[in-house]
């Protein structure tokens, strides 16, 4: 799985009818800054209202997902959204001029082929997975539906179908390697019975829906006269069938091609949760509600552990940043230099690294025998990583100083000790103007904040 964040390189635009509503539209991916996330944003309606994927936005699962966000729908966003999460992309803007994204061919393959067109662009930030701590179920005994996400420290998906069907009968569909996703699952196309589609037409669905962008199955006779009116449906000539199979003969790219649409549509739905997974999901006979059900559930889970603004450093992870590439840009040096490593970096928030150890050469005069860091050298540590955050805004970070211009609200809430790991981040308040920057600094252990404070600092070149 892809460590830092990543967006498109420019946008890329693709083209065709959504559907159930049936109205052509254009729908353009959009670069994102890292944290953006995944956003939709009408821009046929006043205001080009924008919707987050999110699953307090979904309002509507007849047949599909839809979201509303400020008055403003986007129908049917699963098969875009399992694109996404099969490239690992984690920040993008997309919009569009129509209610629907295009079905294009009922999968999420051309959305993928457009994407990789213009190609991945990596970001100067972690991706904020979010590990299942425990096994987490959901279950619809009536409809014998059953989710599962149980711990892992990858993302993996297995999905069972069971139709009853002497065309389907019981299939089963892995995805083992996210990577993988783009060959073995983003071509396999959406599906629906023959007996389902009357219901649908009747339900105002599927007014796009044609045989090159959905597979029809027919699991029983089916004879002339309802041929010609399924050829009327489709606004086709002629459409065939044999005994039992597919409408119109279109030939399966995938033996088990169901089933693995039924794993894309589990991918894109989950997706609402907001972060990527690391989790081993397990699906019997899924359908839209239940995945959104499941995905509520954990998004739930993910709340009542706790805020994400902490920054979450993970120390197998490498650096954005580490202590040679840090020296480049500070002046700082040994014993003042405080920061080990960078670990997120974007355009308005920074975090870092400071291991505490006895051997701090402040620890020999300061409480000898009871060694507690100087909050003032929190503070400088602080500092000095809201600086390479500023710093990050020249294009020659080492012909520049930084000096401190003001400490404001400055608070130490709990002692830090040696043997601790000090977490920075430091996040811009306002765009910095004329080499004056404003910052908010926090200092975490663990989930314990223990130092916090509003810094102003000033850049200055050093020929000047």
């Amino acid at each position: 799985m892809k460590i830092k964040q990543h967006t498109i390189l420019k946008p890329v635009t693709v083209s065709g009818v959504g559907l159930h509503t049936g109205v052509v539209a254009n729908m353009t991916f959009m670069p994102a800054k890292p944290n953006h996330g995944i956003k939709f944003q009408r821009i046929d309606l006043e205001g080009q209202p924008i919707i987050d994927a999110d699953v307090d936005n979904v309002v509507d699962l007849s047949r599909g997902t839809t979201i509303e966000q400020s008055g403003a729908r986007v129908f049917t966003v699963e098969h875009t959204l399992a694109a996404l999460v099969g490239l690992e992309i984690d920040n993008i803007l997309i919009q569009l001029d129509g209610p629907e994204p295009p079905i294009m061919d009922g999968s999420s393959a051309m959305f993928i082929d457009a994407i990789m067109q213009v190609g991945l662009e990596e970001q100067n930030a972690l991706r904020n997975f979010f590990e299942i701590p425990e096994s987490i179920f959901y279950k619809e005994p009536e409809r014998n539906v059953e989710l599962a996400a149980l711990p892992l420290d990858t993302y993996r998906v297995t999905v069972m179908v069971d139709y009853n069907s002497p065309v389907l009968g019981s299939q089963h569909a892995s995805l083992n390697h996210i990577s993988d996703f783009k060959e073995e699952i983003a071509s396999s196309r959406t599906f629906c019975f023959l007996h389902e589609l009357e219901m649908l037409h009747k339900q105002n669905l599927i007014k796009g829906g044609d045989l090159n962008n959905a597979i029809v199955i027919v699991d029983r006779v089916v004879k002339d006269d309802e041929l010609d009116h399924l050829a009327g449906l489709f606004n086709k000539p002629k459409v065939e069938v044999r005994k039992e199979g597919i409408l119109n003969n279109v030939e399966l790219r995938h033996k088990n091609e169901p089933a693995r649409h039924k794993l894309l549509d589990v991918v894109g739905d989950l997706a609402l949760v907001g972060r990527p997974l690391k989790a081993q999901i397990l699906a019997a006979r899924p359908g839209h509600a239940a995945n959104v059900a499941f995905a509520k559930k954990i998004k739930r889970l993910m709340e009542k552990l706790g805020p994400t603004h902490i920054p979450h450093y993970d120390p197998k992870l490498p650096p954005v940043l580490d202590i040679n590439q840090i020296s480049n840009i500070l002046p700082h040096r040994y014993p003042f230099q405080l920061i080990d490593k960078i670990f997120h970096l974007d355009e308005l928030t920074v975090a870092g690294v400071k291991n505490v150890t006895m051997n701090e050469p402040f620890f020999q005069g300061h409480f000898p025998g009871n060694p507690v860091m100087p909050g003032v050298l929190q503070v400088e540590a602080m500092a000095q990583t809201g600086g390479i955050l500023v710093l990050s805004t020249v294009p020659d970070p080492e012909n520049y100083w930084t000096y401190f211009l003001g400490i404001e609200n400055c608070r130490f809430r709990k002692m830090v000790m040696p043997g601790d790991t000090l977490v920075f981040k430091c996040e811009l308040l306002a765009p910095i103007k004329r080499g004056i920057a404003k910052m908010k600094g926090q200092a975490f252990v663990g989930n314990n904040l223990v130092c916090e404070a509003v810094m102003t600092a000033s850049i200055v070149r050093k020929d000047l």
